[in-house]
């Protein structure tokens, strides 16, 4: 994470977290010769178009207040949608027992992406349950990339 952005996440974090929203993810970068700040919200009872405007408007009001972005940018809120990323500890715990995709920095036993059920997180490890029924437990450190898999099936055992 840049320093921009560390900066932007630490001034947004607080306004959203009273509203009741999570911030998932954040990003920043030049698309189509525009600027774009993209922030992906979340909350248990999932995200509309309402909560979107309502986070919109009070991340807007601590951007304009603060200007931390030396350029005019768009400022986009949306939900993170059902294959959400995985980026925190609280993440892992929460989604166990779902269908997860996981990019790691380096191999391990040859390969760098796996996917399975997520069986949990333990002593700064995540868990996972390959197709063939082996587990492997892979440090939180080597996790590139982790994201819900979209699982009708997990919405029915919920």
């Amino acid at each position: 994470m840049s320093k921009l952005t560390t900066l932007i996440q630490d001034l947004v974090e607080p306004v959203l977290t009273p509203l009741g929203y999570e911030l998932i993810d954040l990003q920043y970068g030049r698309e189509g010769g525009r600027y774009i700040l993209r922030l992906f919200i979340d909350r248990p009872e999932g995200i509309g178009l309402d909560d979107c405007e309502k986070a919109s408007r009070a991340v807007g009001e601590i951007l304009d207040r603060e200007d931390p972005i030396p350029n005019s940018y768009y400022l986009e809120v949306s939900s993170p949608g059902l294959e959400r990323p995985l980026k925190k500890e609280d993440d892992f715990k929460r989604f166990t027992g779902r269908r997860v995709k996981l990019r790691t920095f380096t191999p391990i036993d040859g390969q760098r992406h796996f996917q399975g059920r997520l069986r949990g997180y333990q002593e700064g490890a995540v868990t996972l349950e390959l197709p063939e029924g082996q587990q492997l437990a892979i440090p939180l450190e080597q996790v590139a990339t982790a994201r819900l898999v979209f699982d009708p099936a997990d919405d029915e055992e919920a």
